[in-house]
């Protein structure tokens, strides 16, 4: 016969064995020598002491190219045991996952540093996760690949923006900021297409970052052509019919691809980059919905 201890350490067992299943559906992209990325450098900004390197505005000129990074841009550094991604922002650039996705649950942690580059000094902190992102390099700005963006800035966590002939439909109002009209996540709004050309941004639902200096936990769910941007456990975005167009401007549907972590002129780092194959989204986001 069971007695009360015997039944509590078997639910213990039972919580603690299931958590270590779960742990085990996720994959770790981040080790120390970056082996599951490659590294794309943009054109490097007039500022910068750099030999035998075109220079220019940061957008327009000769990239860089693929995995050179002569002022290691992306790098690694351990912090109390936990592997950490350097982000120095010094030039534009990508560091993108060797592995297309699809259908996934990706996590990851972000943390802003001090130090800003040309041309955004007098700019926010800016980065941002690709995802679904389409080959070839350079497609946008010379540096990045063709994709949906979740936004990675100060106070923006979680926007949206279509890079180099993309689109997601989004449930948005527009909204009073600073004198200004934006557009904005709205689960109550009239859904409406966001794509490359024009007013393509749709703004995060509200803000729920951090303090600058501490750790904001970001998500981001895709299953097939529907994304959720989530950040600290908050729904801030849901997107719908990721599509692609051709030059000709020829539609497909957008559901898999390569994940691209941005360097955009400030430093920035990450850590517990990980991820793991869903086909249903976990209750703590659909009890948002």
């Amino acid at each position: 016969m069971l007695t009360k201890l015997n039944c509590l350490l078997l639910l213990l067992t039972c919580v603690a064995s299931t958590a270590q299943n779960n742990d085990k559906d996720w994959e770790n992209l981040l080790d120390k020598d970056l082996t599951n990325w490659d590294i794309f450098i943009g054109v490097p900004h007039t500022s910068l002491d750099l030999e035998g390197h075109e220079k220019g505005d940061g957008m327009h000129g000769t990239p860089i190219g693929l995995n050179n990074d002569p002022l290691n841009v992306f790098s690694t550094s351990q912090e109390n045991g936990e592997t950490v991604l350097n982000v120095s922002g010094k030039i534009y650039g990508g560091l993108s996952t060797k592995k297309e996705y699809e259908n996934y649950h990706l996590v990851f942690d972000i943390k802003w540093g001090t130090k800003k580059y040309e041309p955004r000094l007098n700019d926010k902190r800016d980065s941002g996760v690709l995802y679904h992102a389409q080959e070839p390099h350079g497609q946008f700005w010379n540096v990045w690949m063709r994709a949906p963006e979740m936004q990675v800035q100060e106070t923006d966590c979680g926007d949206f923006f279509p890079l180099a002939g993309v689109s997601m439909d989004i449930k948005a109002s527009k909204k009073n900021e600073n004198g200004k009209e934006f557009w904005f996540y709205d689960p109550k709004g009239e859904m409406r297409t966001f794509k490359t050309g024009g007013d393509g941004r749709c703004r995060r639902m509200a803000n729920f970052e951090k303090a600058h200096g501490k750790w904001t936990r970001l998500e981001l769910i895709c299953i097939n052509d529907k994304a959720y941007h989530i950040v600290n456990e908050k729904v801030v975005m849901v997107l719908e019919n990721a599509k692609e167009y051709t030059k000709e401007g020829i539609a497909k549907s957008l559901t898999k691809g390569k994940i691209q972590f941005q360097s955009e002129a400030c430093e920035v780092y990450y850590k517990n980059i990980k991820i793991k194959n869903i086909s249903k989204l976990p209750e703590n986001i659909k009890k948002q919905l």
